[in-house]
């Protein structure tokens, strides 16, 4: 792959439709799952994919158009997506959005928690409010989601899977602090409820996805993306359809056996490969050895 001057293409809607599956066309009839973020990227493909395997998928962010085009995507296509408002950050409107879904959804089955976001900067130059917006929404936001998961389905006596979706961060990646931060709490929050919840029969896992095409990589700088292709050893970004594929394994039967676990899909970035979010600063750039202490 040559370099990757501009973000790789996201799927349509209609080529996510299409796209073959391994997982057989009723694996979730009858269930309800809900998928925050599910408007766009990530959250999108799961949503979809989901419905297309038979669940009624209820899919909440913050803003309507986005979620309802998804929903009549769905609608056109036999599936049913249930658009609900809400922003994660607001611990009274994710407790509202639970009593709606139980009220108008019924049980829930899993809950996919996508919703996120941050932007690329020099941590250096992180202002307070920045700081605190991005650790707000994915870390606090991904916490009232997975206790209201937890409630709803300790209130209903029901069994449940939570899935997180978080960030490779086991090198860190620069430009992106405030988000692995976050990320990284989320998993140890997902790792200590795994034992707290067991009794409940709620399940909780994270898939970390690495560079992945979607329509979040056009907020990276040019001299981001030109890079792109070095991120992992295969040498080219996840697809959606790959990312949802992952996800909907940890929320389906087959991974009843997990808890407690990040599945990590990222081309084998964490084992080799260099993500430099806000560009690569000139002193990691290919030049002289700087001198050691006792050449100095």
């Amino acid at each position: 792959m040559g370099n990757l001057t501009s973000a790789p293409r996201a799927c349509t809607d209609r080529e996510l439709w299409s796209q073959p599956t391994v997982y057989r066309a009723d694996l979730f009839n009858g269930c309800n799952v809900l998928v925050s973020g599910g408007g766009t990227g990530i959250g999108r493909a799961i949503a979809l994919l989901l419905a297309r395997l038979g669940a009624q998928v209820i899919v909440c962010g913050r803003t309507f158009e986005k979620l309802e085009r998804v929903a009549a995507f769905a609608r056109d296509h036999g599936a049913r997506v249930v658009p609900m408002v809400a922003n994660v950050r607001e611990p009274e409107q994710v407790e509202a959005l639970f009593a709606r879904v139980a009220a108008d959804c019924g049980t829930l089955t899993a809950v996919i928690n996508n919703a996120g976001g941050q932007f690329a900067q020099p941590a250096i130059d992180y202002a307070v409010k920045g700081w605190k917006a991005v650790v707000d929404t994915n870390l606090n936001g991904t916490w009232y989601m997975m206790q209201a998961a937890a409630r709803h389905w300790r209130d209903a006596s029901a069994p449940g899977s939570i899935v997180n979706v978080v960030a490779v961060v086991d090198r860190g990646i620069p430009g992106i602090a405030h988000s692995i931060a976050a990320r990284a709490g989320v998993i140890g929050a997902s790792r200590t409820v795994a034992v707290e919840w067991a009794p409940l029969g709620v399940r909780v896992n994270c898939i970390a996805p690495g560079l992945t095409a979607s329509e979040g990589l056009e907020v990276y700088p040019e001299q981001a993306r030109s890079e792109f292709h070095r991120a992992n050893p295969l040498r080219r970004p996840g697809t959606l359809r790959e990312i949802a594929e992952s996800a909907i394994f940890l929320a389906s039967p087959a991974a009843s056996f997990m808890t407690g676990e990040v599945m990590t899909v990222d081309g084998g970035g964490r084992l080799w490969g260099e993500l430099w979010t806000a560009g690569r600063p000139d002193y990691f750039r290919d030049a002289a050895p700087v001198a050691g202490a006792c050449d100095a």
